[in-house]
């Protein structure tokens, strides 16, 4: 069967969102590839016309993922980093990890993953500090650079412990903490 223009990137995409989706919410260990294809409405073979192994999909559900979007977003709606940081430790999206950062879903899991997927985290990681130092109130390159460290950390970090806990007054505690002090380390109005 012959299919329009831009069918296999479009099916790749899917893969590539539904994958995202489950690994956030479950795990990658937890997460088979028969339930990927399933959820994108595809057959278990179809999956290798797409990536060599699951471990090729995380690399990619990696690199598709980012902070981007939420900068982009708290400039366009005039917050800057300081609404981007709240945002990112907002009780949305404590609540909903499977639409959310797969940083904090999944960093701890990374760590024990091969060297290439590790490499492609890596660099989405350092992608991240950049854009986050972009925004710090700073003297010098060295200063935005290691207050961006420190900021990136406290959020992921604070998001974890916040989805950890079962008392959501602690949780919510634990968010307002974090995103003050990170928007304090980063020199930002208080937003």
């Amino acid at each position: 069967m012959r299919y329009d223009k831009g069918h296999k990137d479009l099916t790749r995409q899917r893969i590539i969102e539904v994958a995202s989706r489950q690994f956030r919410e479950q795990g990658v260990a937890a997460v088979g590839l028969a339930g990927i294809m399933s959820d994108a409405g595809l057959t278990n073979g179809a999956f290798y016309a797409h990536f060599d192994s699951k471990e090729d999909l995380v690399r990619e559900v990696l690199s598709h993922a980012g902070f981007r979007t939420k900068l982009s977003r708290a400039a366009e709606n005039g917050t800057g980093l300081a609404g981007a940081i709240r945002d990112y430790l907002s009780q949305n999206h404590r609540d909903n990890p499977g639409k959310g950062c797969p940083t904090s879903a999944l960093v701890a899991e990374i760590a024990r993953h091969p060297k290439a997927t590790r490499d492609a985290f890596t660099g989405k990681v350092n992608d991240v500090i950049e854009l986050i130092a972009g925004g710090v109130d700073a003297l010098s390159d060295a200063e935005r650079r290691r207050k961006a460290v420190a900021i990136y950390a406290l959020m992921v970090g604070t998001l974890q412990l916040a989805r950890a806990v079962n008392d959501k007054r602690l949780s919510g505690e634990i968010l307002q903490s974090g995103a003050d002090e990170a928007v304090a380390l980063a020199g930002q109005p208080g937003t």
